[in-house]
């Protein structure tokens, strides 16, 4: 294995400069053509959505909610009795607060 690495390396170090310079210029280029594809096909996708008709645009804009309101119902029911106990704790603690404090000026 380390002799076909040698072997590669020993060519590619007798190429000429002129095909590392080209091998570096075609991948340069390569990622500059990507990039530069990237960036028209966003445009396209932006000049196709504004020239969509409306009924199109209400019907992707449908499709594309999220499904599951019966969750959102759930986390809602949960989130409330969270606050409720919560609550509820706050009030108990409270009133424990306010009992020993009668109890200590009762005692005076």
């Amino acid at each position: 294995m380390d002799g076909i690495k040698q072997n590669e390396e020993q060519n590619d170090a007798r190429k000429p400069v002129s095909e590392h310079i080209t091998d570096l210029v075609a991948a340069a280029a390569g990622a500059l053509a990507e990039t530069a594809v990237k960036s028209v096909a966003k445009r396209v996708r932006k000049a196709a959505a504004k020239k969509a008709p409306e009924p199109v645009k209400k019907a992707v804009r449908s499709t594309s909610k999220p499904k599951g309101p019966k969750q959102t119902a759930k986390k809602a029911r949960k989130k409330i009795v969270k606050r409720a106990k919560k609550s509820m704790t706050k009030k108990a603690s409270q009133m424990k607060a306010g009992s020993k404090a009668q109890k200590s000026k009762s005692r005076r």
